[in-house]
Parts: structure tokens; sequence; C-alpha cells
């Protein structure tokens, strides 16, 4: 019976040439050099892109955490050369590069990453002029960073030895050429900052082409010279070579003998500004003590001088005609406080609070006797009122009318009182009320009057 046939899928098949790309030693640690179609920058960071020569083309990708450092933006057609290892997507079965670091291939490409960097760090305003320091007129001491075997050191210290002799300087060697010379001037920057016995910083090397002097187009570089707390003159390569650098330094040489130049004054200039400030000083000296001497002299003739017992008494009589005058006005105005205050006594004592008390006092006495006056008045007369109102209730009193003989006639259920004779019949019950009783009495018979 023949052998079945092994049958894989499509995932674990990818798998398996996925395995097998990544341990190949070759494919995982690979430079390609091409140019970039189909570049695209993702939202999330991440680089899609396509290299390609004229015989062929590959797809990659750069994760977002290597493409962060890159010291240029891809573009399309840009000439690369990138590092990386080979690998499948096993999703879609597709083989690719796997990018982690990236460079300008060529002189255009680097020409190319200079503008963008440049663009890139003037628009964060690292060129602005404003943020640029003045150079010390007269610095103490002057570092230099440089390459400790190149020319530019040597003119630097020829230069400020011819210049200044007197001014210290020290040089911090760097390497300013390769792969390394950016980070080793970053950290001779720093460690100067440090050190803080310096008062100018230069830093710089001789000339040389693009890719010998691109350290001084680092973007790190540049933003070490910015955030240096000590001023610094870039000095790289001829008038002609212009790096990121002399961009973000506060001042550029076009030459590192240039930049000693501008680093410290001359002795000859400084003695001849001395020897100027001097002969002024003597002139301003000069002019000073013979603007004295006239003054003192026209003092002396001043009749002060002269005849000063008349210049002493008639100051004297001055002075006892003003305090004539002061004791005058002084009496003048006790005088009239005097009065003041004598109204013053005069508006409070009519005001004095015991007095004002003792009259309404009085006041509340007098009106108080009244009203109890009043008060009696209106009693007997209500009592009189009332006395006759009482006598005139006694006379239309029923009682005092009955006693006079006078009776009251009611029907038999003494709800009704009977007042003439149609209102009864014969036969019927009445009472009569007295003033002493009541009689119950039978109608009999009826005579009216005629």
């Amino acid at each position: 019976m023949a052998e079945q046939p092994r049958v894989f899928s499509i995932k674990d098949i990818n798998r398996y040439i996925r395995m097998k790309l990544d341990s190949d030693q070759l494919l995982s640690d690979v430079w390609l050099r091409g140019e970039i179609s189909n570049f695209t920058h993702h939202s999330s960071g991440h680089m899609y892109f396509t290299l390609k020569d004229k015989d062929s083309r590959l797809k990659c990708i750069m994760f977002a955490s290597h493409n962060q450092h890159l010291p240029f933006i891809p573009r399309e057609g840009t000439k690369v050369m990138a590092r990386g290892n080979i690998s499948v997507y096993e999703r879609d079965g597709n083989y690719q590069f796997y990018a982690t670091a990236m460079q300008p291939d060529g002189i255009g490409s680097l020409y190319l990453a200079y503008e963008q960097l440049k663009a890139k760090l003037e628009s964060e305003g690292l060129f602005a002029s404003e943020r640029k320091r003045p150079i010390p007129k007269y610095p103490k001491a002057v570092g230099v960073i440089t390459s400790p075997t190149g020319a530019a050191v040597r003119d630097i210290i020829i230069t400020m030895q011819r210049r200044h002799p007197a001014v210290p300087v020290y040089v911090v060697p760097v390497l300013v050429q390769g792969t390394q010379a950016a980070p080793s001037i970053v950290k001779a920057i720093e460690m100067m900052n440090r050190f803080g016995e310096v008062d100018v910083l230069i830093v710089g090397r001789g000339g040389g082409s693009l890719e010998e002097l691109w350290a001084f187009n680092e973007e790190k570089v540049a933003r070490s010279i910015a955030a240096s707390a000590i001023p610094v003159i870039s000095a790289v390569g001829h008038e002609t070579d212009f790096t990121i650098a002399d961009f973000a330094a506060d001042l550029r040489a076009a030459t590192p003998t240039a930049a000693a130049e501008l680093a410290v004054p001359h002795v000859l200039e400084l003695q001849q500004q001395l020897s100027h400030l001097r002969s002024r000083m003597e002139n301003a000296l000069r002019h000073r003590v013979r603007s004295s001497r006239e003054q003192l002299a026209s003092v002396r003739r001043s009749p002060y001088f002269i005849h000063p017992r008349k210049y002493l008494l008639e100051q004297a009589e001055r002075l006892d005609r003003l305090q004539e005058k002061l004791i005058g006005l002084a009496r003048r105005k006790m005088e009239r406080n005097r009065t003041s205050l004598a109204k013053l006594h005069a508006q409070l004592s009519g005001n004095h609070p015991g007095e004002k008390a003792a009259f309404s006092a009085n006041r509340l006495q007098a009106a108080s006797r009244r009203l109890e006056q009043a008060m009696l008045a209106r009693v007997k007369h209500n009592r009189l009122q009332l006395i006759g109102t009482m006598k005139q209730l006694d006379a239309l009193s029923p009682l005092k009318i009955m006693s006079r003989g006078y009776s009251l006639v009611y029907d038999e259920k003494e709800k009704r009182l009977i007042k003439t004779i149609q209102e009864v019949q014969p036969g019927d019950m009445i009472k009569v009320k007295l003033m002493d009783g009541q009689l119950e009495c039978h109608v009999w018979s009826m005579r009216g009057e005629s």
C-alpha cells in the first residue's frame, strides 16, 4: 500500500518557511542598497516601502521604534542603505525586509538629509537670532573642542597665543570624523559645561568633504551646541563650508583661525585701547582740575568771602525779622484757637447731658399730671353718663310699669303676647303676668271699647 503524502496547512508551511529564513545567518543581519518606492508613513509610526534596483524589488517595513531616530525623512526615489533581516509575514505568505537602520546613500542623499534637518531645526527656532548669546569681550579662559592631531587645534592655539597669551586654553580632544564623532563632540560639550571654568567654547575642525564634515551635521551635535550654557563659536572647515552646527552656534567663524580671533581680543588692540582711555582720563582730569581752580577763584572773589561779617550781619537781621514774624503768626494763631475753643465750650455747655435730662424729667412730670387729670375727668364724665342711662333704663323697665298696675297677657303656651281682643276667642285659656306673679284665666266673654 502506497504511503500517504504529508499535507500541510498554509499557516504551517508559512511558519516553516519563516523559521527557515530566521535561522539563516546571512539573512538575519544584512545590508541592502536600493531606491525607495511606494513609501507610506503610517499613523502608527511604522514605515512601509519597497526597495528596488534596476533588476528587482523587495517589500520592506521599518517599525516606529527603529525609524524615530533617522537623521533624514525617507521620500519616494531616495537612495538608501538599509540594515535589517529577511523574514516572512505569515498571514500573507510574503517574505519582506525588516529594516532596523537606514542612511542616505551617496552625496545627493546626504545633502537631502542636511536640508531636511536644517528645515526641521529652523522650524523649532533653534537657529533664531534672538536666542544667540553674545561672546564675552574679555574671556578669562577658552575651551577648544576639536581633534588633537589636526591643523585646526594648532592654528587656534597659535592664534590665541599671538593675540592674548594670558588667556588659558583648555583643549578637549574629540573625534571629528566617523560614526563615533558626534557622540564624542556632544560628550565634550557637556563636560566643558560641567567644568565651568571657560567663558567661550570653540567647536570645530579643519576642512574636508561632506562625508568627513558630517558629524557637525548630526542633530545631536546641533542640539548640544544650542543647549550649552557657555556661548559657542563654530569653526568647521573652510569659509564655504556651512554645517548645521554653524547655524546652531552663537557665532560662526569661517575658519578655526578666525574663531580664535573672535574668541579673544588682541593684546596690542587692548594696549591701544588702554592708551586711548588713559589719554582721555588724563585730559578729563586736567579739565576737571582747571575747572575746579576757576570755581575756587570765583568763590574767592565772592563778596561773601571778601566781607563775611557784613554778610553775617545781614543774615542775622533777616533772621530777627523772620523770628518776629513767626512769633506774631504764632500769637494770632493761638488767639484764633482760644476763640474757637470758647465757642465750642459754650456749645457744649448748652447741650450738657445732665441739663438735658433734668429738662426732659420736668416735661415728663407735667405731662403725667395732665394725663392723670384728663383720666379723672373722663372717669367722672363716664360715671355721670352711666347713672343717667341707668335711670332711663329703670324708667322703661316692664316691672317698673307693672308696679303701676299694668299687666301682660299671653296665650296659653306663653308664646304670643295678646294685645287686642281680636286675638282670643271665648273659651280660650290665657295667662296674665302681674308684678308679683301670674294668673291663669278662662275667657268667658269679650267686650270691645266703643
